[in-house]
């Protein structure tokens, strides 16, 4: 089984290709540059290092969202452009799953963050059991105290992980009342090779999907839908 996999969901980009348990090649940059920019040029790249012939792979692994508008939309965009031309199926994977997925094994809850703004974030909460990854909360868009709120309600020890960590580490340490951890900075962001790693996970139970069928999961509106909806609530209460 091999997959191509792309996580463009937040500043992170990472393109990765894997062949049942083999992390082939992987290319993450954490830095500022638009992923339209970045995305394609570092698929080439690992197609050259890899002399990969991109007809030979079985299938795209795709993070899915939650996650940045923009970001997701490219990598969307990119996957189902690259499945329509390749004629291979989509496995579109939840953004904080493969987040969770870079911590395999660890004890206690895993609960990835990324940062959603206005005092939200994006997160799901998971553990490991028998070696699996097991979802105990699905993702989701919440504030952070109600999610440190969850988490102490729950009473077990949690591994913190994502771009919402920088944010919101102070938040952390003043009101969590269980033991927690902040993973290592080679583990804390969005990595194509663990959306790929599920991919083939997802591609082998058969979770997959035509390519002209898949869309991102943003989980809440954009801002500018939610102005357009603000406007239209004010225009009707005035009339």
């Amino acid at each position: 089984m091999r997959v191509l996999a792309l996580d463009s969901s937040g500043i992170v980009a990472s393109v990765a290709v894997v062949e049942d348990d083999t992390l082939v090649a992987e290319y993450t940059v954490n830095y500022k540059k638009t992923h339209s920019q970045t995305l394609l040029p570092m698929l080439d790249e690992i197609v050259k290092m890899t002399e990969l012939d991109l007809k030979t792979i079985d299938a795209i692994a795709v993070a899915k969202g939650p996650g940045s508008f923009t970001g997701l939309r490219i990598g969307s965009a990119t996957a189902k452009g690259l499945g329509l031309a390749l004629d291979k199926p989509l496995a579109a994977i939840p953004t904080v799953e493969a987040l969770a997925y870079n911590l395999y094994d660890v004890s206690g809850l895993i609960c990835p963050i990324m940062d959603a703004r206005r005092k939200q974030v994006y997160t799901g909460i998971y553990r490991y059991e028998n070696h699996k990854l097991v979802i105990v909360k699905d993702q989701m868009a919440v504030g952070i105290e109600e999610l440190l709120s969850m988490l102490d309600e729950m009473k077990e020890p949690v591994t913190f992980l994502g771009d919402g960590v920088p944010v919101f580490k102070e938040i952390i340490a003043e009101k969590l009342q269980v033991p927690f951890s902040f993973a290592p900075a080679h583990l804390s962001r969005q990595r194509a090779g663990a959306v790929g790693a599920l991919g083939v996970i997802y591609c082998k139970e058969g979770r997959t999907e035509i390519a002209s069928e898949h869309k991102p999961d943003y989980l809440r509106v954009s801002q500018a839908e939610r102005e357009r909806a603000q406007k239209l609530k004010a225009e009707e209460e005035k009339a």
